[in-house]
């Protein structure tokens, strides 16, 4: 029986999405970092775009695509309290998932990204499109430096977290792809700033 592509032979990642990868790939290789990653609303993406890139398992750990809350409880340690005072979508959550996903794998990158892809689920206050992306870094000697300076950083005993909050528009495969793009330019830009 010949096998089949799970894309019916399409590329599920656009040649961005490559290209930022790669970029990613080579800045945590220059700083010996190390990445993990929490997902819900992108549902493996991000994980998939990192691994289409050779040999990054150099750097990449793994991940976890948590899409329920009680995945996120049970396979990222988002205690049950934050998702419902704060919701599912909030910046507290995001950097809940993105330390689950550092401390779970030991990875010196933690990336947490939750949001509402659509049709449904958006409200006035998060409407659909609403993205929460994290970064928590730990300031390893050697690896990294303890304070990058970016808008909204915060410094826990252990990491640096920093949230960002995406308003994206389109369908719900747009949000979910778009999501991935600006994580990966995120990460991109901060870990240039750290090198």
């Amino acid at each position: 029986m010949a096998s089949q592509s799970f894309s019916g032979g399409r590329d599920i990642l656009g040649e961005e999405t490559r290209d930022l990868a790669e970029t990613l790939g080579g800045r945590l290789r220059a700083l010996r970092g190390r990445l993990a990653v929490g997902e819900s609303c992108t549902g493996g993406l991000f994980s998939a775009a990192i691994t289409s890139v050779a040999g990054s398992s150099d750097y990449f750990l793994g991940g976890v695509v948590a899409y329920q809350n009680e995945a996120k409880t049970a396979l990222l340690d988002v205690p049950e309290t934050l998702i419902a005072s704060q919701g599912a979508v909030s910046a507290a959550v995001a950097l809940a998932m993105a330390e689950g996903a550092r401390r779970r794998f030991g990875a010196d990158v933690g990336v947490g990204i939750t949001g509402i892809a659509g049709p449904g689920g958006g409200t006035p206050e998060k409407p659909v499109g609403t993205v929460w992306v994290a970064v928590c870094m730990a300031p390893v000697a050697g690896r990294f430096p303890a304070s990058p300076e970016v808008p909204g950083r915060e410094s826990a005993q252990d990491s640096v977290r920093i949230p960002y909050r995406l308003l994206l528009p389109g369908d719900r495969r747009q949000v979910r792809e778009e999501a991935v793009i600006r994580s990966l330019r995120l990460l991109v830009d901060l870990l240039g700033r750290a090198s």
